[in-house]
């Protein structure tokens, strides 16, 4: 694990960046990164879970977005033995939550200034590390997922002024914002915001304004759910007829479709897909290549876009 990066052109291990490169607060990584959640389904395969992050980083990704509730810190312990500081992987992790295996669902959020805290020391912990370069604050201002009630429903400010003091400490790098309306990004903008991670995808894009928004202000969009179809209710990309077409046109798989229009629709996006799969993992990589020409980009962005705000509890 790493602060930084080398060059925009190539990882730290010399290999090309997939998708080109991207911003992330002022640390340069690969547009495609990878999302770690999915290594939990590895749970009872720990060395192949080591192998798929070594194959990422073979890959050029240099950007893994990490949990210590993924897993119940499996995941982070995981990240800890595989990833090397040579490696120069910008490790990013997230707050807001933790794990409630007797509820109704895997997760209950943790919103108070005082969990977020906590929460930030046992990512330190299973890390391995004394700094993350980037923190993610998960507000559960927007669905799809979880919500916040009763004394779970913290102000941002009250949220923020314990990350600042935190990042202020040295413990975390940037900060981010996740699960966000858009007016209460705008009230952490003074905070110094480095990426926003909502639902967003070819079918699902809700947060078009949000998008614009980061753009303008030179913050990262780190979409999850990139191909929809999370929970049910949510449209797939995958299942497109605009996204076969091109699929097929290409002689690539709709999936592939779907990340490569993300990369294409704004110069800020940063991809981080998630599998369990070496196969799959190169794949999402691959779609860093894909250029589209002016009529099926068109046809692409004519997709009907669904909403994703759908909250659960």
């Amino acid at each position: 694990m790493s602060s930084g990066t080398s060059s925009s052109d190539v990882t730290a291990t010399g290999a090309p960046r997939p998708g080109g490169s991207g911003l992330l607060g002022d640390l340069t990584v690969s547009r495609v990164g990878y999302g770690a959640m999915q290594l939990e389904r590895l749970h009872d395969d720990r060395a192949a879970a080591v192998r798929l992050l070594r194959r990422a980083v073979e890959l050029g990704v240099d950007h893994v977005d990490t949990a210590d509730f993924y897993g119940d810190g499996f995941v982070n312990d995981v990240i800890r033995e595989a990833l090397r500081p040579e490696d120069g992987v910008v490790v990013v992790s997230k707050v807001g939550a933790v794990v409630d295996p007797d509820g109704p669902f895997p997760l209950r959020p943790a919103q108070r200034p005082g969990e977020l805290r906590a929460s930030v020391e046992a990512n330190l912990k299973s890390l391995g590390v004394e700094r993350i370069p980037v923190v993610n604050l998960r507000r559960l201002d927007v669905g799809p997922g979880i919500r916040a009630t009763g004394p779970q429903v913290v102000d941002v400010d009250d949220q923020l002024e314990v990350m600042t003091a935190l990042r202020d400490e040295g413990k975390i790098g940037g900060i981010g914002l996740s699960a966000v309306s858009l007016d209460v990004l705008r009230r952490a903008l003074p905070a110094g915001i480095v990426c926003v991670q909502n639902a967003y995808s070819l079918v699902g894009r809700d947060h078009e304004e949000m998008l614009a928004l980061c753009a303008a202000e030179g913050i990262a969009w780190v979409p999850y759910f990139p191909l929809g179809g999370a929970f049910p209710g949510m449209p797939r990309v995958v299942e497109q007829p605009a996204v076969t077409e091109a699929a097929a046109k290409l002689g690539r798989t709709p999936s592939q479709i779907g990340l490569a229009w993300l990369l294409r629709h704004a110069p800020n996006v940063l991809l981080i897909p998630g599998t369990a799969s070496a196969a799959h993992l190169e794949e999402n990589v691959a779609a860093g290549e894909i250029a589209f020409d002016d009529e099926t980009l068109a046809a692409l962005d004519a997709v009907p876009s669904q909403s994703t705000n759908i909250l659960l509890g």
